[in-house]
């Protein structure tokens, strides 16, 4: 019974709702809807508050619309790019993460809207699962999985000239500190290391601190040359060669991942990467996948999609210009995103992307290249229907937007008396 005076209280708000807006012929969109009868609901108005609301609500709506014909495109680029003169070209401090530097400030409005495949300094914002938040030593360990740990973070890497051999010496503290043992070493190495040109055997020592020795192959075993094929005598750079391969070597940890920094934000422990790789984080367990992110826009088209890419861009340029105190309509921002992303994937503003691909020749050659454009629409025959803003001011015509979009057709007062007759 709860449940259904529940629901009939709810559908009551949506009539009531629905009926405002259209006597003020206002369209709201469902989900507008659906939100402010949710809000009302909790609030239990009064009918005569709630109608109150509803029409100040749907008043402002109505305002904030835009009229038909309205040049957005000129808008949105006018307002995104008067207060992007006024951004600072500084790198800052990633927001409460003193040990990170990351791109923010017009460099970084200039990577989203360029559709820049790899930011400059990618980085990853890694939340854990619900159980785990509190608890700063289970954050400790899903960290030490996503932070790459190389050879020399827990071993020291040295040669015996003499012996034409590569010494690796597994640290203990080391690797207890990072979670490693020594078979997670064997197996990096064995993984890595040519088998035709190295050979793996164990060194002095015992248990888990015992080192491992990478020989040069024995000559008589080494495969015959080839026809024509340069053979390298060198058996020094070699093994120089060896050793700074093995250092190299990948132990434990996602691919791209630098570092992995913990910071505790209000009641939760919170991981934050230099270095972005969605795919292979969102794999460890314990990672809460619904509100990990990163700052690289094609990662996220990669994993989740063009409608995630969308919704990064968005909040990427949001967050840019507010870090500096700008205050841009979220709705140019929506737009400019829009039309990066409504072919399926993300294009660039610019002559390799959406001005570049534009169907009118004018509009093109206006932005660059003006004579390239101009000479292949000519070999090609292309022709240039003029619908566009740039191509009929080029022309010195009257733009088909705002009042050029509609025709007057004025009848003289006689011209309908005729008519009548």
């Amino acid at each position: 019974m709860a449940e259904e005076k529940k629901a009939a209280g709810h559908e009551g708000f949506v009539d009531k709702i629905r009926e405002i807006a259209g006597h003020a012929h206002v369209n709201l969109p469902p989900m507008v809807v659906t939100e402010i009868s949710d809000h009302l609901k909790v609030v239990k108005p009064s009918p005569a508050e709630a109608t109150k609301v509803i029409k100040e609500i749907v008043d402002r709506y109505r305002r904030a619309q835009v009229d038909s014909h309205e040049s957005v495109g000129i808008l949105a680029a006018q307002s995104i790019g008067e207060p992007g003169t006024q951004m600072t070209l500084r790198t800052f401090h990633y927001a409460g993460v003193a040990e990170m530097n990351v791109t923010l400030g017009l460099p970084r409005l200039i990577e989203l809207v360029d559709a820049r495949r790899v930011p400059s300094t990618p980085m990853m914002t890694v939340h854990v699962e619900r159980k785990l938040r509190a608890d700063r030593e289970a954050v400790e360990r899903i960290g030490l999985l996503i932070e790459v740990t190389t050879l020399p973070d827990v071993a020291t890497v040295g040669t015996v000239v003499e012996e034409l051999i590569v010494v690796i010496t597994p640290r203990t503290d080391l690797m207890t500190a990072r979670g490693v043992h020594r078979a997670d070493i064997e197996k990096g190495l064995v993984e890595n290391l040519d088998s035709r040109s190295f050979t793996l055997s164990n060194g002095s020592g015992s248990g888990e601190g015992r080192s491992f020795q990478i020989h040069l192959a024995d000559p008589a075993n080494a495969p015959k040359p080839k026809k024509d094929e340069v053979v390298d005598e060198r058996p020094f750079k070699k093994l120089l060669e060896a050793s700074e391969e093995a250092k190299g070597i990948r132990i434990k940890g996602v691919p791209g991942i630098k570092r992995a920094l913990i910071k505790k934000e209000k009641d939760e422990y919170v991981i934050y990467t230099e270095g972005s790789a969605l795919d292979g984080v969102l794999e460890i367990v314990g990672v809460d996948a619904a509100r990990t992110t990163t700052n690289s826009v094609f990662e996220i088209y990669k994993v989740f999609g063009v409608e995630a890419a969308r919704a990064a861009l968005i909040l990427e340029a949001s967050r840019t210009l507010s870090e500096q105190g700008l205050g841009v309509d979220i709705r140019h921002l929506m737009l400019v995103s829009d039309v990066m992303t409504n072919e399926g994937d993300i294009r660039a503003i610019g002559r390799h992307g959406i001005s570049g691909k534009k169907t009118s020749v004018l509009a093109r050659a206006a932005f660059e290249i003006t004579a390239a454009h101009l000479l292949r629409a000519a070999i090609t025959g292309e022709a240039d229907e003029l619908k566009g803003v740039a191509e009929n001011i080029i022309v010195g015509q009257p733009i088909t937007l705002g009042t050029g979009a509609v025709n007057l057709v004025y009848r003289p007062p006689d011209a309908e008396v005729k008519a009548e007759e």
